[in-house]
């Protein structure tokens, strides 16, 4: 079991080693999901998702695709998105992956995902944020 602390990481580097990781056959813990950040305009950012979840020029939102608002079910969404579900090889890989708004369990991170810390200079959104946005309340 490897574990991750997603604390000022980039969420598509992050997600894209996790999916390489996970068809591999190894189990990965992501801890602080909601501490995740994503580059961008996050005015655009925001618009995005909330477009996503149907609730903006989409139509019914009971009819469009269920994207939750939740930050480690919105990441786990995210990251079953880079993977093959049609396969039940990707099918198994998401069931490995266990995503965590906080570290509940007091897990220490161990490993270190290259290249996917965020060193604040650009402008930024984080999960926690984009899911305040479409209307979760912590």
């Amino acid at each position: 079991m490897q574990v991750v602390d997603g604390t000022n990481m980039i969420f598509g580097r992050l997600a894209s080693q996790l999916a390489k990781r996970l068809m591999k056959g190894e189990e990965i813990h992501l801890i602080n999901a909601e501490k995740v950040v994503i580059i961008g305009n996050p005015v655009q950012i925001s618009q995005r998702y909330l477009t996503k979840r149907g609730l903006k020029h989409k139509g019914r939102p009971e009819k469009s695709p269920v994207w939750p608002k939740v930050p480690h079910m919105l990441v786990k969404r995210m990251v079953r998105g880079m993977l093959p579900r049609a396969s039940s090889r990707g099918r198994d890989a998401l069931k490995r992956l266990r995503v965590y708004t906080g570290n509940p369990k007091k897990l220490e991170a161990g490993m270190k995902i290259e290249n996917a810390s965020f060193d604040g200079s650009s402008k930024h959104i984080t999960i926690h944020e984009i899911c305040k946005s479409i209307g979760y309340s912590s």
